[in-house]
C-alpha cells in the first residue's frame, strides 16, 4: 500500500491562502467541509465496492490486486458517473433548494400591498 505516505500529516497540512467561505457562519462552513469530506470518502467506497462486484460478476474470484488493477469499461464509467451526479445531487439538494429560492422574484412591495388592500 502507501507505507511510506504520512496521510495524517497531509491531512493536518495547512492551505495556502485564507479559507474559503461559503455560508455566513463559519462554524456551517465547517460543517460543509466535513459532509463534503465524507461525501467524497462515501463516493470512493461506493467505486470500490462496484468494482468488487464486477470483478466477483466476471471472474467469481479477487485478489488486492484485481481491485487496483481494475479500469472500468466505457459503460460502467458510464454508470459509475450517472450515478456519482445522482449522489451529489441528493446530498446538496438543501442547498440547492435554497438557490432556487433565492432566485425566485418576488413581486413588488406595492402589489403586495394592492392586492392585500383588494381582497
Amino acid at each position: 500500500m502507501n507505507a511510506h505516505v504520512d496521510f495524517i500529516n497531509l491531512a493536518g497540512k495547512k492551505a495556502k491562502g485564507k479559507r474559503p467561505a461559503f455560508l455566513e457562519d463559519p462554524a456551517s462552513d465547517r460543517i460543509l467541509s466535513i459532509v463534503m469530506a465524507l461525501a467524497g470518502e462515501v463516493a470512493v467506497n461506493r467505486e470500490r465496492l462496484d468494482t468488487i462486484e464486477r470483478l466477483l460478476e466476471t471472474k467469481g474470484t479477487l485478489t488486492r490486486a484485481d481491485i487496483e488493477a481494475y479500469r472500468p469499461d466505457r459503460d460502467a464509467g458510464y454508470e459509475r458517473g450517472l450515478i456519482q451526479r445522482e449522489f451529489i445531487a441528493r446530498i446538496l439538494r438543501g442547498v440547492q433548494q435554497d438557490m432556487e429560492a433565492l432566485e425566485e422574484i418576488e413581486p413588488p412591495i406595492e402589489a403586495i400591498s394592492d392586492e392585500l388592500r383588494d381582497s
